[in-house]
């Protein structure tokens, strides 16, 4: 395998850490958003280690759509208990039970945009002040204009086009009543930052980042696992293939890749090859040409 910079993974682990710490001065309720998927991962290990050897000062939350892969769900308890971290799980289903959220219908239904409701309402009840996220710049174009702090108004609502300077690594954090920030700690980070990361300090991850035998069919041209949440046409044929997953989500809209990759090395090696971005595997991502930023504009991650 290439070698790679430690010194460069050094300076972004010193800046994330820095940026967690800043959460942790300006913000009297903050919450660190957490998916299982490996940038939450990543953000949770910098934040034991922003700490250390005290405990993370502010729990994990999980917005859980009920259409999760299991594995994602041991992991995050794992996790939870391994650590001692205080986890709160905030379920979609209850959103549309109290008739907060409408289930979406048809083959292409997903939950994955519902999260905002549940999300905000959450914000609002425990009375966060701040919710930090594992969002990356390099992404996707939306993320791109964020800012490491990103002012929310009172309706949980970002407007891209108005935010606060960042000179050098002044911060503002100041707020109305009722206003919150979101964070995002590890917004320089690329995803092949992630991966060698990982490798750097030994960090567990989901099996489902490794290649494995799983039933998946073709939509589109994205390959998605066959689960109980999948409505699948007549015309879509269900195969075994060996896959792994590049990044996390919803089952319903997270898309697989067949790849023979099962250690660290290979992954590392498989991302410097690739010439699509890892997010051109979800489904939700291509619902328009600018579907992440109207998410976000509404209040999602």
């Amino acid at each position: 395998m290439k070698r790679f910079s430690i010194n460069h993974l050094r300076e972004l682990e010193s800046e994330s850490i820095y940026v967690i710490r800043e959460v942790a001065a300006q913000f009297e309720n903050p919450v660190m958003l957490f998916s299982g998927g490996k940038d939450s991962i990543i953000m949770f290990h910098l934040a034991r280690k922003a700490f250390f050897p005290a405990k993370v000062p502010f729990p994990l939350m999980h917005i859980d759509t009920g259409h999760n892969f299991q594995e994602t769900i041991e992991f995050r308890d794992w996790l939870a208990d391994e650590s001692g971290a205080k986890m709160i799980v905030r379920y979609v289903q209850d959103s549309i039970d109290c008739g907060r959220a409408a289930e979406e219908t048809g083959f292409t239904a997903s939950r994955n945009k519902l999260q905002t409701v549940t999300l905000l309402d959450a914000i609002a009840e425990l009375k966060f002040d701040c919710a930090m996220g594992g969002g990356r710049r390099d992404e996707e174009k939306a993320r791109a204009k964020e800012r490491f702090f990103s002012h929310r108004d009172e309706f949980g609502q970002w407007d891209p086009k108005n935010q606060r300077p960042e000179l050098w690594n002044i911060f503002n954090g100041r707020k109305n009543i009722g206003e919150h920030f979101r964070v995002f700690p590890i917004s320089n980070w690329t995803e092949m930052d992630v991966w060698q990361y990982i490798y750097l300090e030994n960090i567990a991850i989901p099996n489902l980042y490794f290649s494995h035998e799983r039933e998946v069919f073709n939509r589109d041209g994205i390959l998605y696992a066959k689960t109980p949440f999948m409505k699948i046409r007549d015309t879509e044929k269900v195969e075994k293939r060996i896959i792994r997953f590049r990044t996390i989500g919803d089952a319903t809209c997270t898309g697989a890749l067949e790849s023979i990759a099962n250690s660290l090395e290979d992954i590392i090696r498989e991302v410097a090859a690739t010439r699509v971005t890892e997010r051109g595997g979800r489904a939700d991502d291509k619902r328009s040409e600018a579907a992440m930023e109207d998410r976000k504009i509404e209040g999602y991650f």
